[in-house]
């Protein structure tokens, strides 16, 4: 599995629990990485064994593997004429490709099928871009949190995952 710590845990705890998250002082990666940590242990949306999909919903579900570090993820996404009613994961691997389910699972849901595919293109453009095209918080939410990522070729695969699966997912629902 892929290992890498955005932050240290004690960093972060530290910064979030004295209040410098709102603070000045506080950089944006730092909130960025915050954003990440706070994710990858919050895991909005896991449980897709133990959550059924809505009654009357178009469901399509996806698994992605990445080979190269382990990671890998499993996302389910319910349809309600022309809205996300439900994107519901499990996965296993590093903060990165963890956290990145979270947020993909918290924000999806209540947009239109177009909006999501949106996203998912910004979000796509962003972490290949190498670094070179800064994510838009309006468009993106707390999903920009992974546009330092992209500086990191070998962790792009593990940010998008869950993206590629809710994508395919989603196609699948069409």
């Amino acid at each position: 599995m892929c290992s890498w710590t955005p932050l240290l845990e004690s960093e972060a705890t530290s910064a979030y629990s004295t209040g410098t998250i709102e603070s000045k002082n506080m950089s944006l990666d730092q909130l960025y990485q915050q954003i990440i940590l706070d994710h990858a242990k919050a895991r909005h949306g896991s449980g897709l064994s133990e959550t059924a999909a809505p009654e009357g919903a178009s469901t399509g579900q996806s698994h992605q593997l990445n080979p190269v570090c382990g990671d890998e993820v499993t996302v389910r996404v319910a349809v309600e004429g022309d809205k996300v009613a439900q994107v519901s994961w499990d996965g296993a691997g590093c903060s990165i490709s963890m956290a990145s389910a979270s947020v993909l699972s918290e924000m999806a849901e209540g947009m239109s099928v177009t909006e999501l595919h949106s996203v998912i293109r910004s979000f796509r453009e962003v972490l290949r871009s190498r670094g070179k095209i800064q994510a838009d918080p309006e468009i993106l939410g707390d999903a920009a949190a992974f546009e330092g990522v992209a500086r990191y070729a070998a962790r792009v695969k593990c940010a998008m995952i869950s993206w590629v699966a809710a994508e395919d997912a989603l196609n699948q629902t069409a």
